[in-house]
């Protein structure tokens, strides 16, 4: 008999919904909560999800009143980023120990990070910030090329994005760095949390040229223009001498592959291909995502697809990794099995994603240890 998981939804708008589709495809789960305090996207989430499980949740404009709800067991927050670290405080304080998945960014201000992960250290329930990138299948593939030795000693890693511009949200919250963090915290945390994954290494200087260039420029909130990145290049230099590098163009959704991510050592490189989602493509027809090792022996690329359920693949906008990663806090709430994405994890990548933004602005190299960040010499 598959065991029931009882999830409370803690923001109901385009990410809460992409969980929703996803944790009905996991056996066991339900939901039966939601809190949002935008009533509209609250009533759209409740109709979803009343008919992916054929249950009404119950709905609460105020998460406060949620997590004082009996029949939880675990929570999934994806709220407005700068929303995160209050959210968070209010779930550490609470009488119940709830299992959490959170949304990345965990947060937006570098301030929030040591306070954060004192009190993820002393949670009694897991606490899984969800990385989706590391769950995409191409990515894994990759990562599994790289950790059993098939381009010998790692020296470099690059990461391309080369996608859409970012989407309409409620009131306009991603149009601006104080409430998202900035578009290399917001977007790109992804890339750099992969970045110490497949280096097994950890940061020491951040640079980083970046500018909005093209996309927004005509918008106006609150007679404000938006001021998030659209294009960057961002380099980090890791402890052990291995350089990766991150190239993203939010004005590029022409491309075939909206990913690229290429892993170069002594003996090889390995590069996976990862298209974007079905719903931007003319057409709408999925495409399947590839790989290919490239030995310096043999000068013989061996290029193959990795191919991904299509249920999967329309149930959000990540590649099937909302699902794969479900899988993976299913198994920790339930078995015990490790957190494999915890809430250090989610701090650091905030980290190099802050001293990105810091290093884009001052025109100059940041260090980094840990999760402090500083003005290189």
């Amino acid at each position: 008999m598959v065991e029931t998981l009882r999830y409370g939804l803690i923001g109901a708008g385009m990410m809460g919904r992409e969980h929703l589709r996803n944790l009905q495809l996991v056996p066991g789960s339900r939901v039966t909560a939601l809190s949002d305090p935008v009533e509209a996207s609250l009533a759209q989430s409740a109709r979803l999800a009343h008919d992916l499980f054929g249950e009404a949740p119950a709905v609460f404009a105020d998460h406060r009143a949620l997590l004082a709800r009996g029949e939880i067991d675990a929570l999934v927050i994806a709220s407005p980023n700068d929303t995160h670290a209050a959210i968070l405080a209010d779930v550490f304080a609470a009488p119940r120990a709830h299992a959490v998945l959170v949304e990345k960014p965990a947060c937006t201000r570098i301030e929030d990070c040591a306070p954060l992960a004192a009190a993820a250290a002393s949670h009694r329930a897991p606490i899984w910030v969800a990385m989706e990138y590391r769950y995409m299948p191409p990515v894994a593939e990759l990562r599994r090329e790289v950790r059993e030795g098939a381009v010998g000693r790692l020296r470099m890693l690059a990461i391309r994005e080369h996608r859409y511009p970012f989407l309409a949200k409620v009131g306009d919250w991603n149009r601006f760095a104080r409430r998202t963090g900035g578009t290399l915290v917001e977007k790109c945390c992804h890339y750099f949390d992969l970045m110490r994954l497949i280096a097994e290494d950890e940061p020491v200087r951040v640079y980083a040229s970046g500018a909005a260039d093209v996309n927004h420029r005509d918008e106006r909130h609150d007679g404000a223009v938006p001021d998030i990145l659209d294009n960057a290049f961002v380099i980090v230099d890791f402890r052990s001498g291995i350089r990766a590098m991150l190239d993203l163009c939010m004005f590029a959704e022409g491309a075939y592959w909206q990913e690229t991510i290429t892993a170069t050592g002594d003996a090889a490189r390995v590069e996976c291909f990862i298209p974007g989602p079905a719903r931007f493509w003319p057409g709408g027809a999925e495409r399947t995502a590839e790989i290919e090792l490239s030995p310096r022996a043999t000068q013989a690329p061996v290029r193959r697809p990795v191919p991904v359920d299509e249920t999967l693949l329309r149930a959000g906008d990540h590649h099937g990794s909302t699902y794969f990663q479900h899988l993976g806090f299913r198994r920790a709430v339930l078995d015990g099995a490790p957190v494999e994405v915890t809430m250090l994890d989610g701090l650091k990548a905030v980290a190099i994603g802050l001293a990105a933004e810091r290093s884009a602005r001052q025109h100059r190299a940041i260090a980094i240890d840990g999760l402090a960040l500083a003005t290189a010499p």
